[in-house]
């Protein structure tokens, strides 16, 4: 297939807003109207514990899964397909994109941190380990989710200049892209950090 016909897949499959069908077919809540609006796990939790904690947990955990098999599942069909490595990085910069600015919700979207852990899962998969090891440690201690969330993304990414120095494209710009895609959809995240304000999970 052309390497457009995989983009196009990479979009309309990373742009699936599972936060949004779970809370609205499962709880019968729109989570874009609940919360701080997000589509993503963190905000399933918070928005549905409020009612149901029990439930919450659950959906928000079958979230966060199926945010990132969509990315890695996407990558990993490419790969069957012999489609090259460099086609497969744009590929996953473009099922973050789709994630983050969803084609179903109004170019709205999540803030693409499962999304890219499933597609680097499959290309860069000693950095993710690094980076989840990373979010574990900050979510137990700080307890912030947008803070473990992009603190695992920076120390992940920078893991891959000594993990993967040589990556068969010959670049790390693929990873760059998606890091300050990230960064920018936590903005307002980072602002409330960097005023104290952005709260803690409970």
């Amino acid at each position: 297939m052309s390497p457009l016909i995989w983009y196009l897949i990479a979009y309309l499959v990373g742009g699936i807003p599972f936060g949004y069908l779970i809370a609205k077919y499962f709880a019968g809540i729109n989570i874009k109207e609940q919360g701080s609006g997000n589509i993503g796990a963190t905000n399933v939790l918070r928005v549905l514990k409020q009612t149901d904690p029990a439930k919450a947990k659950k959906l928000a955990a079958i979230t966060l899964l199926l945010d990132a098999l969509k990315g890695a599942l996407v990558i990993l069909a490419a790969k069957a397909f012999g489609v090259c490595e460099a086609t497969q990085w744009a590929i996953a910069v473009i099922a973050v994109i789709g994630h983050c600015f969803s084609p179903y919700l109004k170019l709205e979207g999540g803030k693409g941190v499962a999304t890219t852990a499933g597609v680097l899962l499959v290309l860069v998969p000693k950095a993710v380990l690094v980076a989840i090891v990373v979010w574990f440690i900050m979510a137990k201690t700080v307890r912030i989710s947008s803070l473990s969330s992009l603190t695992a993304i920076v120390v992940g990414i920078l893991s891959t200049y000594v993990l993967y120095p040589d990556l068969s494209i010959q670049s790390h710009a693929p990873l760059l892209i998606i890091g300050f895609i990230v960064l920018y959809k936590h903005k307002e995240n980072i602002y409330r950090l960097l005023t104290g304000q952005e709260k803690r999970v409970i």
